[in-house]
């Protein structure tokens, strides 16, 4: 094959399945119905990394993760070909790593296990129903960076320089810079500018992991990717086989490009799990000595892990599942008030099993009211969304959220079953509520309540003011019967910094226990 050119189809295919995931990840919004018309989700249901660690954690099969058999089939076949031709993360990190002009060899070659004991640490954890996976698989890590860093921050800096420019009125420039931005409005911005909490740092992690190509290319790959590493395992003995003929001269030319080094020095030995199969040795070996085929023993060492790691690394899974549950809010009949999670989301302790932070039903939120989690949910709950009422409301008929969800820890509603599912409920301070505390006429949450019979209602009450003639005012009640939580009346409290009403997780639906009534 001429020169360079396995290189460049690599490169090629590396260019469409990036743009295809930029694609379908700027799909991830509202289009005005209540349907996507697009896989958005295709990426996550391809992982099998995602796909184990949700079988074993809850026991559960997702039908969307049979694709994922399709990637585990193509790595036995022909090794690590996702990392090095289809996965987004990676092409990143190559983008990256252009800039760093070391001498491309690796730093730490020891290294290059570690993650196959990050993924013995994920895999143990997910057995004992502890789901860690989403927090460091890659393309978990990538949606989640993108949909609640580096997007808003396109967003904002992009909507900020066209900003400036119209309201510089240059002539032709400004009339020319509303055009493109037209334009760019509707097919790459969001609808709205979007704001999370834990943006920054959220971002600064992940473009931390990227600086990481400035010290040693593909860093991430090479060390800490645990799909990756179980990508390494499945392709130990792939039928695609690398082969070195005698008329090698060990030049040292394919060590000194291997991006994964796959190679190891001196022999020219080959590390099958640890090559991505870019074929860039093949493509420039000067005495055409390296070739891939389907014949032949091949060549390679296997995976040289020491046991005692291997037992360490099991074992430190298996303890971080009471490390990360000794808090209240593992405690049965302990609920944080403030962790009103999205409408669908199953029973607490069946959510945590299955949520992997991804970060898609956050991207999809059409009032940008679902933010990642600090410590609401403890450790475990690490990043998984919950509502906050006051950033944005949960739209009545919308069910964006469940459709995005890619094991099912949001279930996928009806507009019908949307309606009559109980996210919380409201509550009144009337200690700030204008009409309780100042006999101020205000009504706003009942005008706002989106439920047929509103949930919640006026007393006409006589009130005597200190100064004037007796008065009717309208006192609002919430009917926790009818209430579902779904926070547009804090959302549009008049009340500012604290509002008057706002919305609590008791009442949910997907909890017998967190009820204000309990049944005898």
């Amino acid at each position: 094959m001429k020169k360079h050119t396995i290189r460049t189809l690599r490169r090629l295919s590396q260019g469409i399945f990036l743009l295809l995931f930029l694609f379908l990840f700027i799909q991830t919004e509202s289009n005005g119905l209540d349907e996507l018309g697009c896989p958005v989700r295709i990426f996550l249901d391809f992982d099998p990394l995602i796909a184990i660690s949700t079988l074993l954690s809850a026991h559960a099969i997702v039908a969307g993760f049979f694709f994922s058999l399709i990637i585990i089939v193509l790595t036995a076949l022909l090794g690590r070909v996702f990392c090095g031709w289809v996965c987004p993360l990676g092409t990143l990190h190559n983008a990256v790593g252009y800039f760093n002009k070391r001498r491309p060899t690796p730093i730490h070659r020891s290294w290059h296990t570690l993650k196959y004991y990050i993924l013995f640490f994920v895999l143990a954890s997910s057995l004992f129903t502890a789901q860690v996976a989403g927090i460091i698989d890659p393309i978990s890590l990538l949606i989640r960076s993108l949909s609640l860093s580096v997007y808003p921050l396109v967003n904002y800096l992009t909507r900020a320089f066209f900003d400036t420019i119209y309201a510089l009125q240059i002539p032709v420039i400004t009339d020319g810079s509303e055009w493109v931005y037209s334009l760019l409005k509707s097919t790459v911005l969001s609808f709205g500018q979007p704001y999370f909490l834990q943006g920054i740092f959220i971002g600064t992690l992940f473009f931390l992991i990227l600086a990481l190509n400035l010290y040693e290319r593909r860093f991430w790959c090479r060390y800490l990717c645990p799909l990756g590493a179980l990508l390494g395992i499945l392709s130990r003995f792939p039928l695609l086989k690398r082969s070195v003929s005698e008329g090698c001269t060990s030049c040292g030319i394919c060590e000194k490009v291997c991006p994964n080094s796959a190679i190891t020095d001196g022999d020219g030995t080959w590390r099958g799990p640890e090559c991505l199969y870019c074929m860039d040795c093949d493509d420039l070996c000067p005495e055409g000595a390296i070739s891939f085929g389907w014949k032949g023993r091949g060549e390679g060492v296997p995976i040289d892990l020491a046991r005692r790691n291997v037992f360490v690394s099991l074992i430190s899974g298996v303890a971080a599942v009471p490390l990360l549950r000794i808090v209240p809010q593992s405690r049965g009949g302990w609920f944080h008030p403030a962790l009103i999670r999205p409408p669908g989301a199953l029973d607490e302790g069946e959510f945590l099993k299955r949520c992997v932070r991804c970060g898609e039903c956050m991207k999809v939120c059409i009032t940008n009211g679902l933010q990642p989690t600090l410590f609401e949910a403890g450790l475990e709950g690490l990043w998984t969304p919950r509502l906050v009422p006051k950033i944005g409301y949960c739209e009545f008929r919308c069910t964006l959220c469940g459709q995005v969800c890619p094991t099912g820890a949001i279930e996928e509603l009806t507009v019908r079953e949307k309606e009559e599912t109980r996210i919380g409920m409201a509550v009144i301070d009337t200690s700030r509520c204008l009409p309780y505390a100042y006999d101020i006429p205000c009504i706003v949450c009942e005008e706002v309540c989106p439920t047929p019979e509103k949930a919640i209602w006026l007393e006409m009450v006589k009130v005597q003011p200190r100064e004037g003639n007796e008065t009717i005012l309208k006192l609002p009640r919430v009917d926790i019967e009818r209430c579902v939580g779904c926070g547009i009346c804090e959302a549009h409290c008049p009340v500012q910094a604290r509002p008057a009403i706002y919305v609590i997780s008791t009442n949910e639906s997907r909890s017998d226990a967190n009820q204000l009534l309990l049944n005898p």
